[in-house]
Order: C-alpha cells, then structure tokens, then sequence
C-alpha cells in the first residue's frame, strides 16, 4: 500500500512539475485554492497511473515494431498518448487538467515527467527491501 501512495505522489509531483514548466499543460485555474489543486493533482496522478497500468502495456505490445524500428524513440510517442490520455479522462472526470496540443505540449511533457519521476524515484523508497 505504502508503495502505491508513493507512485501516486511521485506521478502528482511529476504532472505538476510539467505544468508548471510548459504553457500547454493546465491544472486548475491560477485562482483556485490551493487544497483544490492538491486534489486535482492527486485526482489526475491515479488516473495517470492507472492509464500506464491498464492501457500503455497494450499499446506498447501492439507498437512494438515500430519501437524497434525506430531504437525506441517512438516511446516518446506512446507516453505522450499516454498523456493525452490522462486529459481526455480527466475532463471526463470534470477535473481542471488539460493538455492543449500533441506535439509540443504532450511529448515535451512525457518528458519531463518521465525525468521528475526518475529523479524521485533515486531518492524515494520503492517499498521493496
């Protein structure tokens, strides 16, 4: 359990980060409380982690040729989608998450995230000893 509520925070730290750092990606109206972001945040990282759970293994198996054609670059892509995704969701969800475009927003965000995450995760316990 311990391990999952760190995910969840590593993921809520690492989509705050990216939307703080690019224009494309939005949580919340700059004059929301504060407490309400932190929601947002947490809301939109278990549906970020639940759409890398459920959805990204199928997607990355059934791109996997082109993952290899490309040496693992069209990774990029696939975690953009994954992105993508999570904004779709969470306006379904009447969260205040949006990613505005594909090219720019989403694969520069995916990157950024996936560079947070790997930074917390040297520092954070995985809840394996």
């Amino acid at each position: 359990m311990k391990s999952i509520a760190i995910k969840i925070l590593v993921n809520g730290v690492a989509l705050w980060v990216a939307a703080f750092l690019l224009k494309g990606i939005h949580l919340e109206h700059s004059g929301a409380p504060i407490s309400r972001q932190l929601v947002t945040v947490l809301w939109v990282a278990v549906i970020f982690g639940l759409v890398n759970a459920v959805i990204k293994p199928v997607l990355k198996l059934l791109t996997l040729p082109v993952v290899i054609l490309t040496l693992g670059l069209f990774s990029l892509v696939v975690n953009a989608a994954m992105l993508q995704l999570t904004s779709w969701f969470a306006g379904q969800f009447s969260l205040a998450f949006h990613v505005d475009h594909f090219v720019w927003d989403a694969l520069l965000g995916s990157i950024i995230i996936t560079v947070v995450s790997m930074i917390l995760h040297l520092f954070l316990p995985d809840g394996e000893t």
